[in-house]
């Protein structure tokens, strides 16, 4: 089908000339709402960022900072007393660690073991 088969064609086209200009003039009108209007409900990334103090900002961050060293001592805590070591676990394991290093050198060793 070519272009002019097809019915009621000229009338969508004109239809779709005339709204084009409508949307052409809502769009050239200020996006911007008027000051004196409600603006509603925004999602947070849209609205108007309030300025802070510096003395705000300054709490804010030292609060922050307080927050932060305090989960570090937690994690440090934690991390501690789930791995207790003894200090003569060293000295007490070193035969075991020489004869798993022995074993582990046949395993990965080519030569055939009959």
């Amino acid at each position: 089908m070519t272009a002019p088969e097809i019915p009621g064609l000229k009338e969508a086209l004109d239809r779709a000339r005339a709204a084009s200009e409508e949307i052409a003039a809502a769009l050239d009108e200020d996006q911007e709402p008027e000051t004196e209007e409600p603006l509603g409900w925004q999602p947070i990334w849209e609205r108007p960022r309030a300025p802070k103090s510096k003395a705000d900002r300054k709490k804010e961050l030292r609060d922050q900072r307080e927050r932060l060293q305090d989960a570090g001592k937690r994690r440090l805590a934690a991390s501690q007393s789930r791995r207790p070591r003894s200090p003569q676990s060293r000295i007490g394991n070193a035969a075991t660690r020489r004869d798993a290093r022995a074993l582990s050198r046949v395993r990965h060793s080519n030569a055939w073991l009959w």
